[in-house]
């Protein structure tokens, strides 16, 4: 009977404890157009049944690690992820002249970026891990600036997130065409956002109709996520410095955001 006992606080020991997520990625490719776009899924396979699934677009230099990243760090809260590929091939940009190239072909040609996004989303929905009626996407930088725009197509995606990305309209929110609830974290010393953009920005969300929060974080410059934008300022003169305050606040903003659209 002592032994059963033990056994018996054994299993029950056992029974509560957590299980450790197991992050499974995945290089995955799919179609949009007659282009192969080479993407990489995040899941947590410790996990079981279901889950809302995220979108992860990337900055303007390409797909790239740091994508997958966030993509990681989606699954390890428990959801889907998918870094998408919006150039092409995975292609990515080592200068800055060629990252202005490859977004500019993308930001110019919007239906091709719709094509190409909503394949992505597509290929996310059809994962046996995915509520393809719970989906979500964020952007960083470039990414942003893409996130915003599908949302502003009226894509059927419950929320998107943009981390110090593009505000500007290629085509501006229509009042009640925007599915998507809305969130914008920037840095209040990001000199490619201008304050007169982001009045815009809050004018067109509210002329339309649109649940957004816009946070902006106090001495925060672009590509204040990316621990790696030290390195790309320095190396290419430009304006891009890590902030690891309002990483780690975004971030959790991120959360609280996520825990308000799939409810």
């Amino acid at each position: 009977m002592k032994h059963l006992g033990r056994y018996g606080f054994l299993l029950a020991a056992l029974a509560t404890t957590p299980v450790i997520a197991e992050i499974q990625g995945t290089e995955v490719t799919y179609q949009a157009g007659g282009t192969t776009l080479k993407g990489y899924l995040a899941v947590d396979t410790a996990k079981t049944g279901k889950r809302p699934g995220v979108l992860v677009v990337h900055e303007w230099w390409g797909h790239n690690d740091y994508a997958r990243k966030r993509a990681r760090m989606l699954a390890e809260l428990g959801y889907t992820a998918l870094a998408v590929d919006m150039y092409g091939d995975g292609k990515q940009a080592a200068h800055p002249d060629d990252a202005g190239k490859f977004s500019g072909e993308v930001r110019n040609n919007m239906p091709m970026a719709e094509a190409r996004f909503k394949a992505a989303m597509a290929l996310l929905q059809s994962q046996p891990s995915v509520e393809d009626d719970h989906i979500a996407a964020i952007g960083y930088c470039f990414g942003g600036g893409v996130v915003l725009e599908m949302a502003r197509r009226g894509l059927d995606l419950d929320g998107v997130a943009s981390f110090h990305g593009s505000l500007g309209a290629q085509s501006p929110a229509q009042k009640d065409q925007m599915k998507a609830k809305v969130l914008v974290l920037n840095g209040e010393a990001d000199p490619f956002t201008k304050p007169e953009q982001i009045e815009a920005f809050k004018q067109e969300m509210k002329n339309a109709g649109v649940d957004y929060q816009f946070i902006n974080y106090p001495n925060a410059k672009h590509s204040f996520t990316n621990p790696e934008a030290d390195g790309y300022g320095k190396q290419f003169n430009m304006p891009l410095e890590y902030n690891a305050e309002a990483d780690k606040k975004s971030w959790a903003e991120l959360q609280r955001f996520f825990q308000q659209i799939f409810r």
